[in-house]
């Protein structure tokens, strides 16, 4: 059916109602509008729905969430034991609809004689996960855009283990919305209707104080904290769920000096005091900084919407506040959790992504600590802790990936940015007590383990056009790739597409172990490497770049050259 075709059915269908249609009859004479709305499906990814919110098949709506859920009912019953009774937990975060769109997924589910357990009011991402492992759930939801701007929502779905559907799984409930032809066809039952037949519960502080329980048990050095009276934090969760999460934690575990941004504390669909409400942008802190300024802040800490990523700022030998980067962070948390330990149990593992520093594995490899990579994207990481479980064969130390996300404990099976929260101010508060900043502790990093610099580009491309855009760009490196960077040879190509590594210089191609995925990965013959992947939850294409010198004056350096030249190469992609 065309995209015109699907414009007229919504607006003629009775099933739709009113004020979907006049929103798409102001829309009439845009043909460009039309288009974008209704020239697919939202798709439905690895990870759920993420969209612009509004009227259309390529929007989020109340329809679209709707026919997810109902595919995601249907997945559940037939591949999950005894689905009916242990339920679905729904959670959902501040921005717009995200109520709405959480009640709307309830009812579905209750309609298919799913109980559903809906969070009273907003909460995280990581809690989610939690309450889906301490109910026992079948699965779970959470109604989220992340940090993406204020214009979109999105939905992501979650299995028995707590962890988001891996794709092989994934595309089980993707099959099951394809089914799913006419909207009108999903089951729904009114929510008055369902909570009177109990398949609508509301859960809310019995959850809340056992996972705070249970971050509170993570921390590793309780004497540093309680010797620290002087020691300070800012916190900003940007105007999302980690508010009271954060706050109870950081308290209720011994930080006397805990100040919040006022401003960002309060819910706002909007996020009208940041142009973007993640951590990854330096200017997401601007509010944080001019409070710990006023404050005299040993560290300034942030939270997306949904708080399961986390940023960290610390002051610089010029007394300014340096916003850490997420690779930065994770190798201080590697470090610090592992020399934490009184003994390593045998077999223990870090997992990060192939996208991510590789100086945190130098960190582990010091004190005997195998590190496995995964895709981009916590899902990964979480499978491999469920498979570590089953197994019994590995000790799970720390997961983490380079945009700000980092998981301790195997209570929860995301990134946790509440767990994340405690350790990094129990960390700075610990380097205090010896007379030194996070800044200080990652200089004897670099100069153990060498000066590793990363830098992240990402170009936008929106629409249509963009898709196309990404599309041709990714084609262009995988069939004429490049041999040389800056006078420094390709060593290997890794293409997770294809399932193959090209060893050029040995002329000869290994398969990869690792699930097909649209990335293309570069590592040259000094060590560094870049990768190239579109995003899989924005319009976006993301260029990673990663070096390790002896100095660092001569790291940047080669940064910005290799940098320099794979934008120009990317750039010339017609």
């Amino acid at each position: 059916m065309s995209y015109l075709k699907k414009y007229e059915e919504w607006i003629l269908n009775s099933y739709f109602d009113e004020d979907t249609k006049n929103e798409l009859k102001s829309i009439g004479d845009n043909q460009r509008e039309i288009e974008e709305r209704f020239y697919k499906d939202l798709e439905f990814g690895t990870g759920g729905l993420r969209g612009i919110i509004g009227a259309g098949t390529n929007r989020m709506n109340k329809y679209n969430v709707r026919k997810a859920t109902q595919g995601f009912a249907n997945y559940i019953l037939n591949s999950v034991e005894n689905s009916k009774n242990r339920g679905v937990v729904i959670a959902f975060d501040s921005r717009h609809k995200s109520p709405e769109f959480a009640k709307e997924a309830a009812k579905v589910l209750a309609g298919n004689d799913i109980k559903a357990y809906v969070f009273e009011s907003l909460r995280s991402t990581p809690e989610l996960s939690f309450a889906v492992r301490y109910l026992g759930a079948a699965g779970g939801i959470v109604v989220t855009a992340s940090h993406n701007p204020p214009e979109y929502n999105g939905y992501k779905v979650y299995g028995e283990d707590g962890g988001q559907l891996v794709p092989r799984y994934a595309n089980m409930v993707i099959d099951e919305i394809r089914k799913i032809e006419d909207y009108s066809s999903v089951q729904y039952l009114e929510e008055e209707d369902a909570k009177a037949d109990g398949l609508i519960n509301i859960i809310g502080e019995d959850i809340d104080k056992k996972y705070i329980d249970m971050v509170k048990s993570l921390s590793l050095r309780k004497d540093i904290i309680k010797g620290m009276k002087d020691f300070k934090i800012v916190y900003t969760p940007l105007h999302g769920t980690g508010a009271m999460p954060v706050k109870r934690v950081l308290t209720e575990i011994g930080f006397k000096n805990f100040f919040p941004v006022k401003e960002q504390e309060v819910p706002d669909s909007d996020f009208s005091t940041v142009e973007s409400p993640n951590p990854e942008e330096s200017k997401a802190f601007d509010m944080a900084i001019s409070l710990a300024e006023e404050v005299g802040a040993d560290i300034i800490i942030g939270t997306d919407p949904d708080c399961d990523r986390v940023g960290a700022v610390v002051k610089n030998r010029d007394g300014r506040y340096q916003v850490l980067t997420g690779n930065q962070t994770g190798a201080l948390l590697v470090n610090y959790i592992l020399s934490s330990m009184d003994s390593i149990p045998e077999n223990s593992v870090v997992i990060k992504t192939i996208v991510t520093s590789e100086l945190g594995s130098s960190i582990a490899k010091e004190y005997g600590v195998e590190t496995i990579n995964t895709l981009t994207g916590f899902k990964f990481i979480g499978e491999k802790i469920k498979e570590f479980e089953e197994k019994g064969n590995r000790n799970f130390i720390i997961g983490y990936e380079e945009s700000y996300g980092y998981l301790v404990g195997t209570d929860v099976r995301d990134k946790d940015a509440v767990v994340s929260s405690l350790l990094i101010a129990e960390m700075a508060a610990y380097y205090k007590s010896k007379n030194m900043t996070l800044l200080d502790a990652l200089e004897d990093l670099y100069k153990k383990h060498g000066y590793y610099k990363e830098a992240l580009k990402s170009i936008v491309l929106k629409g249509k056009e963009g898709l196309e855009k990404i599309d041709m760009i990714m084609d262009g490196l995988r069939n004429t790739p490049p041999l040389e960077i800056f006078n420094i040879k390709v060593e290997i190509i890794r293409d997770y597409l294809n399932g193959r590594a090209n060893l050029i210089l040995e002329n000869e191609q290994k398969e990869l172990d690792l699930p097909k995925s649209n990335v293309l990965h570069f590592t040259l013959e000094d060590g560094s490497w870049f990768a190239v992947r579109p995003s899989g939850t924005e319009p976006k294409i993301k260029i990673y770049f990663s070096v390790v010198g002896e100095k660092d004056v001569e790291a940047e350096k080669k940064l910005d050259r290799i940098r320099g030249q794979v934008l120009k190469i990317i750039d010339s992609i017609e």
